[in-house]
């Protein structure tokens, strides 16, 4: 029986991604099971080319035919693979006008998408997934924007010793970076009118959690919404102690009705009889992180009208920075009009003419917008990674992908992840020929 034959992708949306899909000690065992690899040469990826040949990988400058190709990000036109099966982040099923063309491609060489966004258990839950470490590089890079954007107003603080999160060498590293601030914070306070310093997180997921988990080497308190809005508004906050708000979907929205009461299933089924009473607590804040999920559906939390009234009506606002892990440019965050990458990684939003200016001078709200955060810490992240992926890729190689979609046997979280089998939309995804429509039937390479 012949060996499936399996391609790992050099990353080549942008040069400062550097994670894989799969690890050396990862490809090792998967070869042990019958799998062979061929590993497409980079010099940007975490792991070296040697240390894939040395555990009889083959390394080569360019993928040959392969059963199945393996990356993360999205492919250039012209790397497809025809009749191929496919598993990355297509970024295409909200329709993402940019990754139209792709799609079409994938289309055009009748090709099979499996996408791992959509890989979820029973309970909706994702089960190969970056958002733990989109989290910990987002936060660690927000507080250094913090640090950083009090710098250039002329406050100089123990944040501004701070570094982005890939100029650490580990996540231990940048967390023991951040405890160290901490307690030269306790030392060194800020200015009486920046204090206390706070930050709300939104959304209760993997980046959230990511989040959290940094955030708390800076030992904070925890009060929920309502308790923070009513202490903040009576000024009963403690100056010396830093304040964590964590923001559930149900403290970010509410019924336009006020009489009615908010119900989970309802929101998701008629989001637009809710409103975000999020405007409230921006003026209590000194950084946001936003993690939480937002599609054109949804109220958003952070509208352009928010931030005119805070910067607008106050000399000097409270808020001065937002890390916008989610980042869907003009989305849930409206004064995230582009996403950023690690080389570039934020830019000033002026409310008063509604421009951005890379870095963190200027006038108005620091915005972090990276969209490849977990390449920030890029072996922590794909180690993760890969210990998720490996133990479903034999039964995933080894599905016989000329069957019919009802009949393949793939196991049952991937099938509802394929968005795109033997060069046709899945029954699921269908509802994306409405955004292919004028594409053309063959997409430019």
């Amino acid at each position: 029986m012949k060996q499936p034959l399996i391609g790992i992708r050099r990353e080549d949306k942008h040069f400062t991604e550097r994670r894989a899909p799969l690890t050396p000690e990862a490809v090792e065992a998967l070869q042990r099971e019958g799998l062979v690899f061929h590993i497409e040469s980079s010099t940007s990826r975490v792991f070296d080319d040697k240390e894939y040949s040395a555990v009889g990988a083959t390394v080569c400058d360019s993928l040959p035919a392969c059963d199945f190709v393996v990356g993360i990000k999205e492919i250039p036109l012209g790397r497809l693979h025809p009749n191929t099966p496919h598993l990355f982040f297509s970024h295409t099923i909200k329709g993402q006008v940019y990754n139209m063309p792709m799609l079409k491609r994938m289309l055009d060489l009748k090709c099979t998408l499996i996408d791992y966004e959509r890989v979820v258990d029973s309970r909706g839950r994702r089960l190969v997934f970056f958002g733990v470490h989109a989290g910990q590089a987002g936060m660690i890079n927000t507080i250094w924007s913090y640090g950083q954007r009090l710098k250039a107003l002329g406050v100089v603080t123990p944040l501004a010793e701070l570094k982005q999160a890939k100029e650490y060498d580990s996540l231990s590293e940048a967390k023991t970076a951040i405890h160290h601030a901490a307690q030269e914070l306790r030392r060194h306070p800020l200015s009486k009118k920046l204090l206390p310093l706070t930050c709300a997180i939104t959304g209760t997921g993997h980046v959230a959690a990511g989040a959290q988990e940094v955030f708390d080497e800076l030992e904070p308190v925890r009060l929920s919404p309502d308790k923070f809005l009513e202490a903040a508004k009576y000024r009963w906050l403690k100056p010396n102690e830093i304040y964590k708000v964590v923001f559930r979907i149900k403290d970010m929205v509410k019924p336009k009705d006020e009489h009615a009461l908010f119900h989970l299933k309802d929101y998701f089924a008629h989001p637009d009889k809710y409103d975000s009473p999020f405007a409230d607590y921006l003026p209590y804040f000194s950084m946001i992180l936003n993690g939480t999920y937002w599609d054109a559906r949804f109220p958003r939390l952070v509208t352009v009208e928010d931030v005119k009234r805070l910067y607008l009506n106050r000399h000097e606002p409270k808020l001065i920075a937002i890390g916008d892990v989610s980042c869907d440019p003009c989305g849930s965050i409206e004064c995230t009009v582009r996403a950023t990458l690690p080389d570039n990684p934020v830019y000033v939003y002026d409310p008063a003419s509604g421009t951005a200016q890379d870095g963190f001078e200027g006038n108005g709200l620091q915005i972090m917008a990276v969209d490849i955060l977990p390449t920030e810490l890029p072996r922590e992240s794909s180690q993760t990674f890969s210990s998720m992926l490996v133990r479903w890729l034999p039964k995933l190689v080894r599905a016989d992908y000329h069957k019919p979609f009802n009949q393949v046997d793939l196991p049952a979280e991937f099938k509802t992840a394929t968005i795109v089998y033997q060069g046709e939309l899945t029954p699921d995804y269908r509802y994306l020929e409405r955004h292919l429509a004028g594409l053309p039937s063959e997409a430019k390479q």
